[in-house]
């Protein structure tokens, strides 16, 4: 009866330790924004985001720790580290909140004209577009594409794996593409 009882409370402790390193990862959430300062030495990002206020990441220096970052965002943005485009609008990707923000990567959403909009999700077409009726009731539609990142409750995720739902209120920042609004960041977590 001894030995059953070790041996039972040694398969706790290894669903312990295994429930406990899965959650240890840190989640890797977005928001968009213009750098204003590249900071080598300090190892530091400054970003005023589109939520209008200037925020400092720090470098992510350990590559070591343990994030849940979507592989197909990685490929389509520079790590944190490398990033040297000051002035650029970006999408940022980080983890951590408040003061303690680490950025793990950027992608440089390119010269723009960008536009914003507010609003709530009316129309789904598929993984296709959305459409967003905003404050006054006027509809906009948005392609979605493979380059599409969406910041959701479970953290920064490309387009395709963005699940959309009719009366969600989001925020997105678009740019004109062959004469379509395209989809560069949605931000279903408005506060943000």
């Amino acid at each position: 009866m001894m030995k059953g009882n070790l041996k039972a409370g040694i398969l706790t402790a290894c669903f312990l330790f295994v429930s406990l390193s899965t959650t240890a990862q840190e989640v890797v959430h977005a928001l968009t924004g213009s750098v204003v300062s590249i900071e080598a030495s300090a190892k530091t990002i400054g970003v005023y985001t589109d939520s209008h206020s200037e925020s400092t990441f720090k470098d992510m220096t350990n590559p070591n720790t343990p994030i849940n970052f979507d592989k197909s965002i990685r490929t389509i943005a520079t790590s944190a580290d490398s990033f040297n485009t000051k002035g650029a609008y970006v999408i940022v990707f980080y983890y951590g909140g408040g003061d303690e923000r680490t950025a793990v990567a950027l992608r440089g959403l390119g010269r723009g004209p960008f536009s914003q909009d507010i609003g709530t999700i009316v129309k789904i077409e598929g993984r296709n577009s959305i459409s967003v009726a905003d404050g006054s009731g006027s509809i906009k539609s948005f392609k979605l594409t493979s380059n599409t990142v969406a910041e959701t409750d479970y953290g920064a995720v490309i387009g395709s794996k963005y699940q959309p739902h009719q009366g969600d209120k989001i925020r997105v920042t678009a740019s004109v593409v062959n004469g379509n609004e395209v989809a560069l960041f949605i931000n279903s977590l408005v506060a943000n």
